[in-house]
Formats: structure tokens, C-alpha cells, sequence
């Protein structure tokens, strides 16, 4: 790691390993727990963990299942969602936490808001990044995906053809997290064929790097060490995690912070307010990488959410009149 990023350990949860950062340990009692995407890494919250701690946060940092140091079982239905949120209350168990913050950006969102479907308790505030909260809807995701989308959108891809972008991404590790990673890309025609393959594949990258050569350094020796499968799985679940979810209430009543990316690709939720009827949405000048392209507005718009809802939670205390207001 470069910077003040926190020493890792790893901790036995669920049947697995998970490699662990933490920060603000002296905030025991006070835990947020932050949740990466892919192709990511625990390293991309490097800009909010000391904030948070120095703000009175317990700050946990996750490399989830598939990820860096942490395990990466062989079997695809390992990362389904029931797995991949009992890794989180686990974790939760073994600090002996109750319940806590969760803050996800990209797959990390998906993540944590099925955590929140699936174990309510465990959850006291949503912070989701990027990706919306998904309606269930009458056809599995993936199977609604390829007919909307096509046999080469990614998501119906990495389903469809097993195998085949990992290799290629494997091949091609630092091409294709250098490509991926850029912000202010300017608008192009598509192109026939898997848009990130091609990417992987593409010599120049185009717009602007999100990270430093030193920051994109991380990503890419982790990568190159475990291999994309793992992440990838996550998308190979979809549709079993549409029929895991098939009978839990699909209302989200917690407090929820949604950070959308202006220019993010990802699309905007039409409905989420009905889905998730505490929702405050707050909308950033960037694009997908949102708490990379946008450290600062980020962590401010988490913190001043943190705020105010710490301030709403506190108790109504009755004023006693004096005698001379009686």
C-alpha cells in the first residue's frame, strides 16, 4: 500500500479469510464498514478512511471474497448474495457489533443493499455509490439484460461465454485496469463486440487517469496475483441472487445516503424513493470512479450525512419552564 492506507490482517468469517484495514480502532463502539466494487480493491477508500476516522468512526475495510489477500473459493455459487452479505455480518460478530454504517460504491452497493434486504438488523445506515438500488422485477436480471442489451453487454457476457474475459483481462492486467480507470473519456461511437475486452485490448487509453502511477500500481500487483475469476463471479450470480431475494420485503426503511455520478454511465434509479423511502440523493460533478475522481466532495457529502443523522437520532429533551415562565 502507499500513502497512510491501514496494515491489513486477515480474519476467519463465514468459511473464509477476508483481508481486513482498519482505522480509528480508538472509535470502538462507532464501526462504518466500506465495501469496494470491481474490478476494485479495499485500497479504493483510501481518501475517506482517515476522515472518517478522525470523525469518531470505528473505520472497517473490507477486501471482500475473490479479492486480494482474502479467499477466493473455486465454486461459482460461493459469491451469491447470501455468501458474499454473511461474510459482512461475520464480520460484524466478530468485532461484536450489532449493527453498522455500510458504505458501497459499484458491486459494493449491490452488496450492501442486499445485505440490508437480507439481514435488516445488522444494518443501521446505507451509503450507496453509483449503483442504485435494483428492482427485483418479473425476469432474472441477467435474462432481462440480454434482451434488452445483447448477447456482448458485459454483464450477460461474463454469464454466457465463462472463462473468456478473464482470460483476457488476465492477459492484459495492467492494459485493462490502466484503460478502465480514467475519468472525462469523451463520448465514442460503440464498437461491435464485449466493450470491456475491447478496452482490455485497446492500446491508448483515452480521457484522464483516475489514479497515479503509484495508486494504479496497487490494483494492478493485486490483480495480476489473484486473477479476475473471483470478482467475476459476483456477476455470475445474478439471477440466483434474484430468486434468493424472491420472498424478503423489498423495502429499504433505513437512512440512506445515494452518491450518483453525473456523468456516470451506470443509470439513475427512477423509482427509488419508493424502494428506499429515506433516501437523500446527492449528485456529483464525475463519473463513475465517484470517491476516487471525487475525494474530497465525497467524503464531505458522507460526513455531513453522518452528521445530520447522528443529530436526528439524538434524544427530544423537554425544556422545564423557570418560575418566572410559570
Amino acid at each position: 500500500m502507499t500513502t497512510d492506507f491501514p496494515e491489513p490482517t486477515r480474519i476467519p468469517v463465514n468459511g473464509v479469510e477476508l483481508e481486513v484495514f482498519e482505522a480509528g480502532r480508538q472509535n470502538a463502539g462507532n464501526p462504518i464498514v466500506l465495501c469496494h466494487g470491481w474490478p476494485e480493491h479495499a485500497f479504493s477508500w483510501r481518501y475517506q478512511v482517515p476522515a472518517l476516522a478522525a470523525a469518531g468512526y470505528h473505520v472497517i475495510v473490507v477486501n471482500q471474497r475473490g479479492y486480494g489477500n482474502s479467499s477466493r473459493p473455486a465454486e461459482v455459487t460461493d459469491y451469491d448474495i447470501e455468501h458474499l452479505s454473511g461474510d459482512l455480518v461475520a464480520l460484524l460478530d466478530h468485532y461484536g457489533y450489532t449493527d453498522a454504517t455500510f458504505v458501497g460504491h459499484d458491486w459494493g452497493a449491490f452488496v450492501v443493499w442486499g445485505l440490508t434486504l437480507l439481514h435488516p438488523n445488522r444494518v443501521n445506515g446505507v451509503v450507496a455509490l453509483s449503483v442504485p438500488y435494483q428492482e427485483r422485477g418479473e425476469t432474472p436480471w441477467i435474462e432481462f439484460m440480454e434482451a434488452v442489451l445483447g448477447a456482448d453487454f458485459y454483464f450477460v457476457h461474463f454469464n454466457r461465454q465463462p472463462g473468456v474475459a478473464d482470460a483476457v483481462f488476465e492477459e492484459n492486467t495492467f492494459r485493462f485496469l490502466r484503460n478502465l480507470y480514467r475519468k472525462n473519456v469523451p463520448p465514442a461511437e460503440p464498437q461491435p463486440g464485449n466493450a470491456l475486452i475491447n478496452l482490455a485490448r485497446a492500446g491508448t487509453p483515452l480521457g484522464e487517469p483516475v489514479m497515479s502511477d503509484s495508486e494504479l500500481a496497487v490494483f494492478v500487483s493485486a490483480f495480476e496475483s489473484t486473477g479476475f475469476t473471483g470478482g467475476i463471479n459476483w456477476y455470475r450470480n445474478l439471477d440466483r441472487n434474484w430468486r434468493l431475494l424472491a420472498d424478503v420485503d423489498p423495502i429499504i426503511r433505513h437512512p440512506t445516503l445515494m452518491i450518483y455520478g453525473d456523468r456516470d454511465t451506470v443509470a439513475r434509479a427512477g423509482r427509488l424513493t419508493e424502494f428506499v423511502p429515506n433516501a437523500e440523493v446527492v449528485t456529483l460533478d464525475c463519473g463513475h470512479w465517484i470517491q476516487q475522481e471525487k475525494p474530497t466532495e465525497t467524503t464531505e457529502a458522507i460526513l455531513k450525512w453522518l452528521n445530520q443523522r447522528e443529530a436526528d437520532q439524538q434524544p427530544r429533551t423537554q425544556k422545564i419552564p423557570s418560575r418566572a415562565e410559570l
